[in-house]
């Protein structure tokens, strides 16, 4: 084990976990840049915590401690990058997404909020077809971090899940969030290919759930530069009104699903009308939903026409 640093204090000790997430909340705070110096003490903590090894139930007590040599050095090599302008969630290497941690890094999107919105919409879904999701069959396409999928399969003890993406890079990620919902990960299945083309012919009408947040920025939008230099381009960009994915999902999702199944897709508030009129000629039942902002974020499509 390290030892404790012999620096930080007036009396000649360490310096404190607490004492740290303090220093690393006042060195973001007067970043030139408004997003790393937003919330900075929040920042320092989480950043302290992981220095650290701490859960959020066990800081408390862990936080009196005097810190590592290790992990202090964890913690500069954490705070340079954050000042460098990478997202705090990278910098972590992990972001809570429902009930989950996952594991993320610049090969797949960080997971947000309005995607948990969704999620839950594709929970809905499969409890409408089965309370427990026995014998229902999900498909999360364009996976990236597994978030969605994942979350169906750990939440849902029936559902069979498949994740696709068509990148292989993203899919090292969803494997290896795979790896952490134990038990659960024995009813997915991971597939590389671009949209319906990873999964197997099999499953040609016999889905009870398509559910994918597709690339849905349009071409010539201009993104937050923390997005923009940090996150996968190719999972952002949809094509000139950002609607290129979307209508693909909706045109070929019908022969995919059983004749009670849904499709629930994730995209911007200002798609989901025209999105939503594309499926109501292909689909019986057509909703939109709000995200937590009170915004239209997504489109639910039931019973292919």
């Amino acid at each position: 084990m390290a030892e404790p640093i012999g620096h930080g204090g007036d009396d000649g000790r360490g310096v404190t976990w607490a004492e740290l997430a303090v220093e690393t909340g006042e060195r973001l705070a007067v970043s030139s840049d408004p997003v790393v110096s937003a919330r900075a003490d929040w920042q320092g903590r989480l950043l302290a915590m992981r220095a650290a090894g701490a859960e959020p139930d066990d800081w408390h007590e862990l936080s009196k401690e005097f810190a590592t040599v290790r992990g202090v050095a964890s913690l500069d090599a954490m705070t340079a990058r954050r000042l460098a302008g990478e997202p705090l969630q990278y910098v972590l290497g992990e972001w809570g997404f429902r009930y989950l941690e996952l594991f993320v890094d610049k090969r797949v999107l960080i997971p947000r909020p309005e995607t948990e919105i969704v999620a839950s919409a594709a929970l809905d879904e499969v409890v409408r077809l089965e309370p427990r999701g026995a014998g229902v069959v999900a498909v999360d396409l364009g996976t990236g971090s597994g978030a969605i999928g994942l979350s169906l399969a750990y939440e849902l003890d029936g559902v069979e899940v498949w994740l696709t993406d068509v990148s292989t890079e993203a899919l090292q990620v969803a494997r290896a969030n795979l790896a952490g919902i134990g038990r659960a990960g024995g009813r997915v299945r991971v597939a590389e290919g671009s949209w319906f083309e990873a999964l197997p012919a099999e499953l040609v009408g016999t889905l009870g759930l398509i559910v994918s947040n597709p690339p849905y920025v349009a071409d010539g939008d201009r993104l937050p530069d923390e997005v923009a230099d940090w996150e996968p381009v190719r999972a952002l960009f949809g094509g000139p009104a950002g609607t290129d994915h979307l209508e693909l999902l909706i045109a070929e999702a019908p022969r995919w699903l059983r004749a009670d199944g849904a499709l629930v897709l994730e995209m911007s508030p200002d798609q989901t009308d025209p999105m939503a009129d594309e499926a109501r000629r292909l689909f019986h039942e057509v909703e939109i939903r709000p995200d937590l902002t009170e915004r239209a974020r997504a489109v639910v499509a039931r019973h292919p026409r």
